[in-house]
C-alpha cells in the first residue's frame, strides 16, 4: 500500500487519503521529503508498506531518463532511512496497529 510519493516527470505529489488521520506535521514532513527527493534525484519516489507493515522507500525512472541519478537514488534512500528512523518506525507501528490490527504491545519490543 502506497503511503505517499512524488513524480518528477509530472511535478506531482501524492498522499494516500486513507492516512489522513496522521498529524498534519507528519504529512508535511513526508510531502517535503518526497518532493526534495525527486528534485535531487529525479524519477519517481514512493513510500510504501509491505504486506507485513514494513515501510519501504522506492525509486524508479523511465528508461529514457538520462537525468535520473541511479547511483544517488539508493544512497539517498539509505541516508533517509538513517535520518528519519524514528519517524519511519512510528509510521510502521501506526500501520501495523490501525490497518493490520496487530497488538501494539508485541510490536514495541521488535
Amino acid at each position: 500500500m502506497v503511503l505517499c510519493g512524488a513524480n518528477a516527470y509530472e511535478k506531482k505529489y501524492y498522499f494516500n487519503p486513507e492516512f489522513s488521520s496522521l498529524p498534519e506535521q507528519i504529512q508535511d514532513e513526508l510531502h517535503i521529503m518526497c518532493v526534495l527527493f525527486t528534485e535531487e534525484i529525479g524519477g519517481i519516489f514512493t513510500v510504501e508498506y509491505s504486506e507485513e507493515g514494513d515501510l519501504e522507500l522506492k525509486t524508479e525512472a523511465l528508461e529514457a531518463d538520462a537525468m535520473y541519478d541511479d547511483i544517488g537514488g539508493p544512497l539517498r534512500i539509505k541516508q533517509l532511512q538513517e535520518e528519519k528512523r524514528e519517524l519511519f518506525r512510528s509510521l510502521e507501528l501506526f500501520y501495523q496497529v490501525f490497518f493490520l490490527g496487530l497488538d501494539v504491545e508485541g510490536l514495541e519490543n521488535d
